[in-house]
């Protein structure tokens, strides 16, 4: 049975639990830092005694938090999109070629709030995060400029003691 482990540092590893005479073991198939590939999943596959799941690994992956690249082609749509909104130029006849291509593919329409959230779809986990910790700067900046909203009311009656011959405090 393979299974995934989050190491300290950022190394994660793809492991193989197995028997032995002396109790339960397991050894590391495959030890990488950083995104789990379709690569990784290779050679975890190849090295392990067992058949592995690899959509377990995945769920798995993504339960403890380690990025998870896809192989298919909607990886290549978020690079690409992500190039063309920061200014990157694209042959014509190969932007004629992809219209086609496109053209053929089933499609949704995108909401207009959708819209404004474009630039992020090819950003890395990495630019993300930046974002994020960005505008929470910002809003505990904001927070501790102001005065509190509104101050707690008194209490309007003094609080009793729960068990008698206390005074309340």
């Amino acid at each position: 049975m393979a299974y995934l482990y989050r190491r300290k540092g950022g190394r994660a590893e793809i492991r193989e639990a197995h028997t032995t005479a002396r109790g339960p073991r397991s050894r590391t198939l495959v030890s990488f830092r950083g995104s789990l590939q379709h690569e990784h999943l290779d050679r975890a596959e190849a090295a392990a005694q067992r058949p592995v799941d690899r959509d377990a690994l995945v769920r798995r992956a993504r339960e403890l938090g380690i990025a998870v690249e896809d192989p298919s082609a909607d990886a290549a749509a978020r690079e690409l999109i992500a190039r063309l909104r920061s200014g990157a130029a694209l042959d014509a006849r190969l932007a004629a070629l992809l219209r086609e291509q496109l053209a053929a593919l089933p499609a949704d329409l995108v909401p207009a709030d959708l819209a404004d959230a474009a630039e992020w779809i090819g950003a890395s986990d990495a630019e993300r995060g930046r974002a994020l910790r960005d505008v929470l700067r910002l809003y505990d900046a904001i927070a501790q400029s102001r005065e509190p909203v509104r101050a707690a009311p008194a209490p309007r009656f003094p609080r009793f003691a729960s068990r008698p011959g206390r005074a309340a405090s």
